[in-house]
């Protein structure tokens, strides 16, 4: 265990990154998947795929790399990748994009909301809105940035923000509202009327909407809809998403993100100074991925739905009660009818019982925020149909 030094420390210790004493806090991913190792146990934990992703895209960056492109990539992103971001999203969402003024490669989607939120904060009185529970690095992110971070439930089983307790959230000192559409962690999709007021209350009280839409392909019904895309948000949007989910390469970690070009130039302003560039043979092989057949991406989405179809039934025969997600690679299950009074608890000891690892919503929420999510679970069925199969069967144990 460590001290944090210096301001962090306030606004860290609000969002419940680290104790009172300011020791430092392990995330409890880690802590999963090191038990996950000692145990032997299936990690459906940890949101990341024990599948490759598409041959094309993996011998492109082969391909770049014995082509000797592996020196610095230009600070905004290879002229190609930017090409094929800006066609994405015309051909998907019918946003048109100038591929050099309003789009940034990022190192992943985590550096593009941490310089978004260091670029757009302008000191400790701005509030950031976040729908709890939430990955959790948007409280460190808003811890670094100073500003106050502020929640609104999203309560089980459905996952869809209250529009009056939204309302109420976003005030004349709200400067960015977070959104996670699909959502990480509950794998729900904001409904049309979310998203109307989402972008209402941001006109309304001049804020800037910032979304996180990483699982932009894995929506199970229909096709997911950017905020960016309704009547008066392109304006004040940030959208970020990036290839590790689509293309099952989340080690490579290319994101970007997209938005009007003055709010873009102020994020490459900070982030020129986070990684610089990154990842210069993966770019074009993301870009190969964008421009992948309508057919690949509704496959990808058809195959995790399958997966967790397979998972959701599973937790409802091991005793669980199950909140069917609509995306993402997530399942959220309740393990209160398991007589379980403690989601931490029952996940520490949840790989010795059954060997399987599932992570608590308590990780996902402020210490405000525990009492809503007191005996959640979240399980991830981003692994291969035979792993998800195996787990589901040694979960069977909970009933006998």
């Amino acid at each position: 265990m460590h001290q944090i030094p210096g301001a962090w420390r306030r606004t860290a210790q609000g969002a419940g990154l680290v104790d009172a004493d300011g020791t430092i806090r392990p995330t409890i991913f880690a802590e999963m998947s090191a038990l996950a190792a000692e145990t032997g146990a299936i990690n459906l934990g940890q949101g990341f795929p024990d599948e490759d992703g598409p041959t094309v895209v993996l011998e492109t960056a082969r391909r770049a790399i014995a082509d000797g492109v592996n020196q610095y990539p230009p600070g905004r992103g290879t002229s190609d990748l930017l090409h094929a971001i800006a066609e994405h999203q015309q051909r998907f969402y019918d946003i048109a994009l100038d591929p050099h003024r309003d789009i940034l490669v990022t190192a992943g989607a985590t550096e593009a909301l941490a310089a978004t939120l260091l670029a757009l904060i302008d000191g400790p009185d701005d509030e950031i809105v976040v729908f709890e529970p939430f990955y959790d690095a948007y409280a460190a992110a808003a811890a670094l940035s100073g500003a106050r971070l502020v929640t609104v439930p999203s309560r089980w089983p459905d996952f869809q923000p209250d529009l009056d307790e939204l309302s109420h959230a976003v005030t004349d000192r709200t400067r960015v509202i977070l959104v996670n559409d699909p959502h990480n962690p509950t794998g729900a999709v904001f409904s049309a009327e979310v998203r109307t007021e989402i972008v209402r209350l941001a006109e309304h009280h001049d804020a800037i909407i910032v979304t996180d839409e990483v699982y932009e392909h894995l929506v199970f019904d229909g096709r997911h809809v950017p905020i960016a895309s309704e009547p008066g948000a392109w304006s004040r949007t940030v959208t970020i998403s990036s290839g590790g989910k689509t293309f099952a390469t989340t080690g490579w970690k290319i994101g970007w993100l997209s938005g009007p070009a003055p709010l873009v130039d102020a994020i490459l302003a900070v982030k020129q100074y986070l990684t610089y560039v990154n990842g210069a043979p993966f770019q074009p092989a993301i870009a190969t991925g964008l421009r992948m057949p309508d057919d690949f991406f509704a496959s990808i989405a058809g195959a995790l739905r399958d997966k967790s179809a397979i998972l959701g039934a599973g937790l409802r025969a091991a005793g669980f009660d199950v909140s069917t997600p609509s995306g993402s690679y997530f399942t959220v299950a309740d393990a209160a009818p398991l007589g379980a009074t403690d989601a931490d608890e029952f996940c520490r000891a949840l790989p010795r019982r059954t060997g399987v690892v599932g992570i608590p919503l308590t990780a996902f929420s402020t210490p405000e925020g525990r009492s809503e999510v007191a005996t959640l679970v979240r399980f991830a069925a981003c692994k291969r149909t035979d792993v998800i199969e195996q787990a589901v069967g040694r979960l069977a144990l909970l009933r006998s």
